[in-house]
């Protein structure tokens, strides 16, 4: 069996994710749900540069390279540290020797893949849908990763029997196993930007013919 597709987010998406009982952040191009961090250590106020990042990329705490928290010299102890301006967090230890701080907590969140929930998107677009059969029309943000079928999840919430059309683009069925890109439908959003040219007047549309093969909600 294949191994299943990672499941992309747009920035958007986990910006939504930003309450105290909702914790999700991304960083160094993957989406992590730290809810369960933050209900383990409930009222520890090490919660608190978590908490206030919630729903942000926090990816410049990071070392690209080895993927964990950047450091510094300390220039009064001349000891390597983490660098945290933000503020001490959950699983960094105190500046100097505490017997009050316990190391026994195992692998550090940021380096746990339990809160690792999918891949934040590269690129983001936007796409306009439009139901033959209803002339209703939506346009939506998808992650330029995702292929036709996951773009159809996506508008599931616009229409539940999404699966019954036939989609196409300049009246050429698309392949639903494929990306916008692979099935010939360009991002030009940069190029639009240089030439001035506001893209949303351009934005790709997907026209859906119904099947009439209607399935269950």
């Amino acid at each position: 069996m294949a191994p299943a597709r990672p499941k992309y987010f747009t920035p958007n998406e986990v910006s939504l994710h930003n309450t105290i009982k909702d914790v999700w952040v991304s960083y160094l191009g993957k989406v992590y749900d730290l809810t369960p961090l933050c209900e383990e250590y409930a009222g520890d106020i090490l919660l608190k540069p978590i908490i206030a990042s919630a729903g942000k990329d926090i990816s410049h705490w990071f070392e690209k390279k080895t993927g964990d928290i950047r450091t510094h010299i300390d220039p009064s102890t001349g000891i390597r540290k983490y660098y945290a301006p933000h503020g001490r967090f959950v699983h960094i230890p105190p500046p100097c020797p505490a017997s009050d701080w316990a190391n026994d907590f195992g692998r550090p969140w940021w380096k746990d893949n339990r809160y690792e929930v999918g891949i934040l998107s590269e690129k983001t677009r936007f796409v306009r849908i439009i139901n033959t059969l209803t002339s209703q029309e939506q346009t939506i943000e998808v992650c330029s990763e995702e292929n036709m079928n996951e773009i159809l999840q996506r508008y599931f919430k616009y229409n539940a029997h999404a699966a019954s059309y036939t989609w196409k683009c300049d009246g050429v069925p698309l392949n639903m196993e494929k990306t916008l890109k692979a099935n010939g439908i360009e991002d030009e959003d940069v190029e639009f930007y240089e030439l001035g040219m506001d893209y949303e007047l351009w934005t790709p549309a997907i026209h859906l013919y119904f099947n009439d093969d209607l399935t269950a909600a």
